[in-house]
């Protein structure tokens, strides 16, 4: 379509000629405005749709965690203990990991896990309401209150590192730092962790061979090399129409989880500041080098949301417009040429008051 911009406010006045929107009927101007959201939902539809087909979908087994979960300190408040084996997500047997980290559990403040420890099955409490707040304060979701517990080997030595320095070589297994014993990954993070900045020794074994090797931890936690965790990943693959099926799946459920965190906003469950992001959060999902898989997921997630938040009845955007044609349709005449106008003035402000918090105020706010 195309704006004319030549037109003023008294234009408006004159009876609407045939070419003009506003002569339309009222259905008509609908379908136009939700055109726009229309077009982002089926971008997002058919990204994630390419993505499936292409790519797939990467799955742990859930009996491939037989050696449990490793626990962050949001995890140990929930109820989990290193070493806890999941069996049931409220009160189901579940076939992938993954299905852990699903936003259908995280958002239910209903949700809980039953897991064997020691022997016993024991149910852990609900989530609480702060859960979900948390969670997302702390970054990736698949890495802030429980992963899958590996055994690992050492797959690549970084060249300069402290790794390196120290003797270290690709297929060797890292049993002990310090006086601290390692068999899983996460014992090893937390013992990095607990020698960062020291020289310390690193008992590994090599061809069977125990050896002791000297490493300085850098400041991070972190000796430069990279692991080769001892667990089978499966990857799913899908034809043309299921792939289909699957991407509209997660376009639909990007939208829900959106109004889930919307009404957890206004129960006050979850801080807007820590849901809502500008492009300094966009940057933030970057790494440093190319990564196609999640530029276009990005992308997707953004059309989606633009979609969202595009339908909010806000004048100024198109659900604004969408709420008053509605209006038309139902009274059988339109609002008012002077409270649509001072409507839209109000919507302009709100909008602009947005971006100013979310996008300037918050990042000066955090500075103090």
């Amino acid at each position: 379509g195309m704006v004319d911009e030549t037109q003023d406010a008294d234009a408006l006045a004159g009876p609407p000629q045939p070419d003009e929107f506003r002569s339309k009927p009222a259905w008509q101007r609908l379908l136009v405005m939700l055109g726009g959201i229309m077009m982002n939902v089926l971008t997002g539809a058919v990204i994630f749709s390419a993505l499936t087909y292409k790519y797939g979908t990467e799955y742990l087994p859930a009996k491939e965690a037989r050696y449990g979960v490793a626990t962050t300190q949001l995890g140990r408040d929930i109820g989990f203990r290193d070493g806890d084996q999941i069996i049931k997500i409220n009160g189901r047997p579940f076939e992938e990991f993954n299905e852990v980290y699903n936003p259908d559990v995280l958002l239910n403040n209903e949700s809980y896990y039953t897991v064997e420890r020691q022997g016993q099955l024991l149910d852990l409490p609900k989530l609480p309401k702060t859960f979900f707040n948390r969670l997302n304060k702390q970054g990736d979701s698949a890495l802030t209150f429980v992963r899958a517990r590996a055994p690992f080997s050492v797959e690549e030595v970084k060249a300069g590192t402290p790794a390196a320095k120290a003797g270290l070589l690709a297929g060797d297994s890292i049993v002990r730092v310090g006086t601290l014993p390692v068999r899983y990954f996460d014992q090893l993070q937390r013992a990095l962790t607990h020698y960062k900045g020291q020289a310390v020794p690193v008992g590994i074994v090599r061809n069977g061979q125990p050896k002791t090797l000297t490493a300085t931890v850098n400041t991070n936690g972190t000796i430069g090399f990279a692991p080769k965790l001892g667990l089978s990943f499966g990857r799913h693959y899908y034809g043309l129409g299921t792939s289909i099926k699957e991407g509209s799946q997660q376009a639909v459920g990007t939208i829900g989880n959106l109004v889930t965190v919307f009404g957890k906003i206004f129960k006050r469950e979850v801080a807007a500041t820590d849901v809502i992001g500008g492009p300094a959060e966009i940057t933030q999902q970057f790494s440093g080098h190319q990564d196609w898989l999640r530029f276009w997921l990005l992308t997707a997630s953004l059309s989606m949301s633009l979609a969202f938040f595009n339908l909010l009845p806000i004048p100024a955007l198109d659900g604004g417009h969408v709420l008053f044609i509605l209006y038309e349709m139902i009274v059988r005449r339109p609002p008012p040429a002077k409270f649509l106008e001072y409507a839209q003035r109000v919507g302009v402000l709100i909008l602009l008051a947005f971006m100013l918090y979310f996008y300037v105020l918050k990042y000066i706010i955090r500075l103090f």
